[in-house]
């Protein structure tokens, strides 16, 4: 099982180059960064996690631009987004910049998705609440068309265009993880993913999903597919923990790091060495 670390990279903390730095040298097999374009001031969305929204969320840089920052500073980790919040972006224009940034990183980047929980971000661009998870497939679904044919078209209910040429071409089709624990997960997995990423799975609840990757695996079996991975996002780093989850069959898990605040970037380097032991 692969061990990685997710972050909000924010503008107040670690820089980009540090911290892709500190994770490879340190051993880890990945990083992955989050995404928001922004937070509207309303906070009528409430938030998943609690009653006050981290200061975090409204500071993250852009996930891609600090990922190619990162990709042309280091040569073996893997890059991913935990995750991206496609259905707020141009499809063409995302297209090219995940494209670009896997050549820089050597085919070392990862698309993590998901249809995100803040209403009030997903309408200040045009999208949807109640549509976002069908507008998300068909942006993954023009990507793939985009990254894979010289002259790609797509023609959905959301997204539409005739022959493009657009290249930098990715160095591999990138892999797809789709986020989220809810019922029908699993179903997108298949559909549209390379594999799944969910959140921050309790130890308590491991039993169970135990028995989701195993239908996951089954599925894709059944449908001629090979084993989809698995990358937990949110993992606790206890060692009982680690080895529960790889008996439940997870590939990898992603270590979140906490938020130091404003020059943080020594607790971070300390926190990582401490996860590293």
């Amino acid at each position: 099982m692969e061990i990685g670390v997710v972050t909000f990279l924010t503008d107040y903390g670690i820089t980009p180059v540090e911290l892709g730095r500190a994770v490879e040298e340190r051993g880890f097999d990945a990083l992955f960064l989050t995404e928001h374009t922004h937070i509207p001031t309303s906070r009528e969305s409430p938030w998943p996690g609690g009653p006050e929204l981290p200061t975090r969320y409204s500071h993250t840089y852009d996930p891609f631009v600090a990922l190619a920052a990162v990709a042309a500073t280091t040569g073996r980790i893997a890059l991913g987004t935990g995750v991206s919040l496609v259905a707020q972006h141009d499809p063409i224009v995302l297209a090219k910049t995940v494209a670009s940034l896997d050549r820089i990183a050597g085919g070392r980047f990862e698309l993590g998705i998901g249809p995100g929980w803040n209403v009030e971000e997903m309408a200040h661009h045009g999208v949807d609440p109640a549509r976002r998870t069908a507008r998300m497939l068909e942006h993954v679904e023009a990507m793939r068309a985009i990254w894979t044919a010289d002259e790609a078209e797509y023609h959905g209910r959301f997204v539409d265009f005739s022959p493009i040429w657009s290249w930098p071409k990715p160095t591999r089709v990138p892999p797809v993880l789709i986020g989220g624990g809810g019922p029908t997960v699993l179903d997108r997995v298949l559909s549209h993913g390379d594999g799944w990423i969910p959140l921050r799975v309790p130890v308590s609840g491991l039993d169970a999903f135990a028995a989701r990757v195993a239908e996951l695996r089954d599925r894709a079996a059944d449908t001629g597919r090979g084993p989809l991975p698995v990358t937990v996002y949110g993992a606790s780093p206890r060692p009982e923990a680690l080895e529960s989850y790889a008996a439940a069959g997870v590939d990898r898990v992603l270590f979140e790091l906490a938020d130091h605040g404003p020059d943080g970037t020594a607790a971070t380097l300390r926190e990582l060495d401490a996860l590293a032991r």
